[in-house]
């Protein structure tokens, strides 16, 4: 009892400390603002957002080498030079979302940027930050949707893969998981306030215009682009017949992975030699053919991917999914759920098959009539890799963009003055 004891109070008292020297510690002096003859562009993100905003930040650079590029991390203004703010925003949290987070419904860390306070708080940042030297920016762009980084009087952007009411749109989305509705009022000005809102999925346009009356003109689907290269190898499959299904993603109940079990059982009813790879999340039970690798470095996942003859997607919720286009860039067909971003992704009957979510029998009649059929699984796949080439690279996201944005700040010029 006594040891018990002893390993569950020393790492509180870890926690306590680290936040404790957190809190002591000065914050450093952020860097001078090195003057320039040439204009700038304000980038405004937070963190990494899945490698997204290293992407972004290539593009402008390499699509506006006229101009150079501030990046503004705001978890980095806020976490390491604004503690008062986060004490006092957890206060906030704790207001609004206390209960929730008590049942772990939520976490602290989802609900960091859903409260007015720090809204307001990251809008007044941008502002002194970013309005003083207005003049000296062609245009700003943020990632995300989580707060308003727009200055007044200087063309704003918004990148975005997801609104919070597109959750709505999934069936197995419960309302009571939505965030405060004067969180969400406030969503509502980034939107409104943005010169023009790029998406990465038609799904969240039309949330946009839908749920927060966005005007659907100044709405753009970009796609995103994938992060593996499209000079992918010939896959390793039998030429498609050696009837392997291959799943990833970390969130098994999320992803349908209890879905596609069920689904497998009747496969193999038809199917005795189909077998079924699980890698991301490590789940416990003993199926036969199935196996279970969980996490692994990601040239072991390309290998994987390039064994299999059908890349499985049975997800109840998707905002955007990467591991759909990586198997498509490796001509691996895919039966995936009809919703979210993945009904661009993948097109029904042509790169695989869509089914409805938590459906056991569409599921399973899709996975039978691709591995029943390995020319239509060669044809999927070869299709597939030439959309994605031409779709969800960064390099046609860059120019999608660029193009845009430079005919938007064009538009708000106005028309050249005339003699």
């Amino acid at each position: 009892m006594a040891r018990n004891m002893g390993r569950t109070t020393a790492p509180k008292i870890s926690r306590f400390k680290r936040l404790l020297d957190w809190v002591l510690v000065a914050p450093p002096k952020p860097p001078p603002i090195v003057p320039s003859a040439r204009k700038r562009i304000a980038f405004i993100k937070r963190g990494p957002f899945s490698h997204t905003n290293t992407r972004v930040a290539e593009l402008l650079r390499e699509g506006f080498p006229e101009f150079d590029l501030e990046v503004i991390d705001l978890d980095h203004e806020i976490f390491l030079r604004s503690k008062k703010v986060v004490i006092t925003n957890i206060f906030h949290i704790v207001r609004m979302y206390g209960w929730d987070i008590f049942r772990r419904k939520r976490t602290v860390r989802d609900c960091f940027y859903r409260t007015p306070y720090i809204f307001r708080f990251v809008k007044g940042l941008i502002d002194r930050i970013v309005g003083p030297r207005r003049n000296e920016f062609a245009f700003s762009i943020q990632t995300q949707s989580l707060y308003d980084a727009s200055v007044t009087g200087l063309p704003h952007f918004v990148y975005t893969d997801h609104t919070h009411l597109t959750n709505l749109y999934y069936p197995a989305f419960k309302r009571d998981r939505l965030f405060a509705r004067n969180w969400i009022d406030f969503e509502r000005e980034v939107y409104r306030e943005a010169t023009r809102v790029f998406i990465m999925s038609r799904h969240v346009g039309r949330s946009i215009v839908e749920h927060y009356g966005g005007d659907p003109g100044h709405v753009t689907c970009i796609y995103a682009g994938s992060n593996v290269e499209t000079t992918a190898t010939t896959p390793n499959n039998d030429n498609y017949s050696n009837r392997n299904i291959l799943f990833i993603g970390v969130e098994w109940e999320r992803k349908g992975g209890p879905t596609l079990l069920a689904a497998f059982q009747r496969v193999r009813e038809k199917l005795p030699d189909a077998t079924l790879s699980i890698i991301g999340n490590a789940p416990e039970f003993d199926i036969p053919g199935v196996t279970v690798y969980g996490r692994l470095p990601i040239d072991e996942v390309e290998q994987h991917i390039l064994r299999a003859s059908v890349f499985c997607m049975p997800t109840k919720v998707e905002p955007f999914g990467i591991a759909p286009i990586e198997a498509l860039v490796h001509r691996i067909p895919v039966v995936a759920s009809r919703i979210g971003a993945l009904p661009d992704i993948v097109q029904h009957n042509r790169t695989g098959l869509l089914v409805a979510p938590d459906s056991v029998d569409e599921l399973s009649a899709a996975l039978i009539e691709l591995l029943s059929n390995p020319e239509k699984c060669r044809a999927f796949g070869e299709l597939g890799h030439i959309l994605v080439k031409e779709t969800y690279t960064w390099e046609s996201v860059g120019r999608r963009m660029k193009e845009q944005i430079m005919t938007d700040i064009q538009r708000l010029k106005g028309p050249p003055n005339r003699p």
